[in-house]
């Protein structure tokens, strides 16, 4: 394990803010853990593990600890049963990666799933999910390093405690484990529909009647290719709100005066509304903001893009500007997703 000093942030984060890391080092495996926990104690500092820092922001002041950067390696395939395959994999894989070699294999789970920026260890983080499918549905077990007990542990999907783009990896237990491989539990038949109503158009417009992983993967893309900007050249860090969750008494008041609220069935008691419909009706579809440096891009607002802003604060001061809005306008409270660290 080589270890650097005073290492920018920025780098290593696609909304490209943030102070410095007075250490950094790679993770090539999970033996190298441990060397990093004795640095870290020696130096009495404490420790944070990213991936591509595709979910992440730095805040301006910088991490005055060890950060460790998610390299490890590892895929693997082996049939679970006639139906399902076991697919282990390294923490520090390309996630969209993993996506297509699944699919090329004729798995079918995370299809929908695709071209989400970002490594295999971070999905089970934030309960990565999109188009009707999450990490949490396909998830059978993850190791990670505890730093706790300092040793690895393994965890099944019900330890996780998922909910919706969340895990005790960021609530009860944020940062206490460094997650180092993941396996997943996927289906050797097709994805069986209905899909998502975006996926359900494309596969219609496109006369595409064969319900293939691979039909459904390229949907996925080409979806996103034309609504969300590409991290490795503009500089964002996807979707910056969640979808927020209201009970129906209060969907039924925003009806009355907005009939076209965008929104989705949950359950008998909750209602999940579009987070994007909410920004647009706000004011900021397309919007520039000088005083920042930051904008919201044309097609998916959801998403902030740093055109020019310098730091961190430039960046959450446009986020309060949205988020102060949709509250002012429809009492509606939005959460950041990507996580301010430290």
């Amino acid at each position: 394990m080589y270890v650097l000093e005073n290492v920018p942030l920025p780098a290593y984060s696609t909304m490209r803010v943030g102070g410095n890391a007075r250490y950094l080092a790679d993770i090539a495996n999970a033996h190298e853990i441990s060397d990093a926990v004795a640095f870290a104690e020696e130096k009495q500092v404490p420790i944070l593990m990213i991936g591509s820092g595709s979910n992440v922001i730095w805040r301006d002041e910088g991490f005055e600890g060890l950060v460790l950067v998610n390299k490890i390696p590892g895929f693997d395939i082996s049939s679970f049963d006639d139906s399902a395959s076991y697919v282990t994999i390294g923490a520090g894989e390309d996630w969209d990666s993993v996506v297509e070699r699944t699919v090329s294999a004729g798995l079918s789970g995370i299809e929908q799933l695709s071209l989400i920026p970002g490594t295999a260890g971070a999905t089970p983080v934030q309960n990565v999910g999109a188009y009707g499918q999450e990490i949490s549905n396909v998830l059978m077990t993850l190791q990670a390093y505890d730093l706790h007990e300092k040793t690895l542990v393994t965890m099944t999907a019900s330890d996780c405690e998922f909910g919706y783009r969340t895990s005790r990896f960021k609530t009860s237990d944020r940062d206490r484990f460094l997650i180092t491989s993941i396996s997943l539990i996927l289906s050797k038949r097709p994805p069986i529909p209905p899909f998502y109503h975006a996926v359900d158009q494309y596969l219609k417009k496109n006369d595409i009647s064969e319900h293939s992983a691979t039909n459904i993967r390229k949907a996925v893309i080409d979806i996103r290719k034309s609504k969300l900007p590409d991290p490795a050249s503009v500089n964002n860090a996807g979707s910056f709100f969640k979808n927020p969750y209201i009970v129906r008494s209060k969907l039924t008041q925003l009806r009355a005066d907005y009939p076209d609220i965008a929104y989705w069935d949950v359950d008998e008691y909750n209602v999940k509304l579009s987070a994007a419909w909410l920004i647009e009706q706000a004011g900021f579809k397309s919007a520039q903001d000088d005083e920042t440096g930051m904008a919201t891009w044309p097609t998916q607002p959801l998403v902030l893009v740093n055109q020019h802003a310098k730091t961190t604060a430039q960046v959450l001061a446009f986020r309060d500007k949205i988020a102060g809005a949709v509250q002012e306008k429809f009492s509606v409270e939005l959460e950041q997703e990507p996580e301010l660290l430290p």
